[in-house]
């Protein structure tokens, strides 16, 4: 399955690569709502909030009033994440949060899960250079991905993973890594980072992956296939 990709930043959707530069920069939100329409599930980032700069809260109640969006973004509490579903989202992304003291945060994801129900979370591992970043992708760990599914397999419906090492760059995401990520979980796999054609998207679909895109199709190379 395609998933869309949103991120909102300034208050406009953006692109950026490897969540440093922008790249695209885009404000007509009501061509993209209904070029996305159709899909079952759209990813909405809040980047603002993701990196405590700001918010785009009332963009983002916009948008899953006429789309439904798992969203992320600054989601460090469980009132963030309760906030985010009343506002319309069907499932809230928590990431960075799932992390404290260099470890996995097994008390906040119990918290989560008990008051939320695993359905309505989507838990999002983050990796560059093989090891999950958090904070925005600012700060390393040395937390390996894999270990982390493993760790949280019965707290949410679906994981997240970001290759930030190739997002935003169209140069394709590495296959091997969604191998092993697909075996290390039951769930719902999703990943990111650097998907380029439907022939891609096909070949994860194959694996029971499924692929947040959003460069190519902001740049056109999805859609005109």
């Amino acid at each position: 399955m395609l998933i869309p990709s949103i991120d909102l930043m300034g208050g406009k959707i953006v692109q950026l690569i490897q969540g440093e530069k922008k790249a695209l920069e885009f404000d007509d939100f009501d061509y993209w709502i209904t070029r996305f329409s159709s899909y079952p599930l759209v990813q909405l980032i809040d980047l603002d909030a993701a990196l405590g700069k700001g918010s785009n809260l009332e963009l983002v109640k916009m948008v899953c009033k006429r789309l439904p969006c798992q969203v992320g973004g600054g989601v460090r509490n469980v009132e963030r994440a309760q906030a985010l579903l009343e506002a319309g989202a069907k499932r809230v992304i928590l990431g960075s949060a799932l992390l404290k003291d260099g470890a996995v945060n097994l008390a906040f994801a119990d918290d989560c899960t008990r008051t939320l129900g695993a359905e309505r979370l989507t838990f999002a591992i983050d990796s560059r250079n093989g090891k999950v970043a958090i904070h925005g992708w600012t700060q390393a760990t040395e937390i390996d991905p894999v270990q982390m599914i493993r760790k949280f397999e019965n707290h949410s419906s679906a994981f997240l993973y970001t290759h930030i090492d190739t997002e935003g760059t169209m140069k394709g995401f590495p296959i091997k890594v969604a191998e092993g990520l697909r075996a290390a979980t039951k769930k719902q796999m999703i990943v990111a980072g650097g998907i380029k054609s439907m022939d891609e998207v096909k070949a994860l679909d194959g694996m029971r992956v499924d692929a947040v895109v959003g460069m190519a199709i902001y740049t056109g190379t999805i859609g005109k296939e």
